[in-house]
């Protein structure tokens, strides 16, 4: 997945051949931030300019605007699942952090429960 970061924000980007264009969509905030543009340039231009816009709309508002994931995560699982998970991080070779991190990096909405 090809990304983009501009301030505290990252967009995910694609090619969409139907449009003709590249495509982004800020990733890790509830709120729904897309842009387009038809080149690299054009693209992070308009990343800059969505994300400049919502800050101010926001501002405008007297309301708080969404900020991304930090990256930190609060999991509460039964002590057996915790158990079971430090297993297979030890097994390979990792830190239960690591390998979370690694099992969920890999996971798609196809093979999710």
């Amino acid at each position: 997945m090809n990304t983009m970061r501009y301030q505290d924000y990252t967009a995910q980007l694609k090619y969409s051949d139907e449009d003709g264009c590249f495509i982004g969509r800020v990733a890790g905030i509830r709120d729904i931030l897309t842009f387009h543009g038809d080149s690299v340039d054009e693209l992070r231009s308009a990343f800059e300019e969505a994300i400049d816009f919502y800050l101010e709309t926001c501002k405008q508002r007297g309301e708080t605007p969404a900020k991304p994931y930090s990256g930190t995560l609060e999991l509460h699982i039964p002590p057996d699942v915790h158990a079971r998970a430090a297993w297979f991080a030890e097994a390979n070779g990792k830190n239960l952090n690591q390998w979370i991190s690694d099992v969920l990096k890999n996971t798609t909405a196809s093979t999710a429960v």
